[in-house]
């Protein structure tokens, strides 16, 4: 494979989007590439949920759309995915 075909990912085999679209962020120790984050925060802001809980569901709800949330790591998805949230300004 050449450098023009783009980039691939390890888990799946599908194209990777272009990094404009992906953001790193730190789960459980590794740092974890998720698409759309900054959309799927913006959209679960607009929502002005209620509570930690709330906001963590909408946001696996979310990310699991668009992104592989591996079962075993729903809650550390969840925990830093809600620091991310918290970390955003409006």
């Amino acid at each position: 494979m050449n450098g023009d075909e783009g980039k691939y990912c390890i888990v799946c085999g599908g194209m990777v989007p272009s990094n404009s679209d992906v953001k790193q962020i730190e789960i459980d120790g590794k740092m974890i590439g998720i698409y759309s984050l900054d959309e799927i925060i913006a959209h679960v802001k607009s929502l002005n949920p209620d509570s930690d809980a709330e906001i963590k569901d909408e946001l696996l709800a979310a990310v699991s759309k668009k992104n592989y949330i591996p079962t075993k790591k729903h809650d550390a998805y969840a925990a830093a995915l809600l620091k991310e949230y918290k970390a955003k300004k409006d």
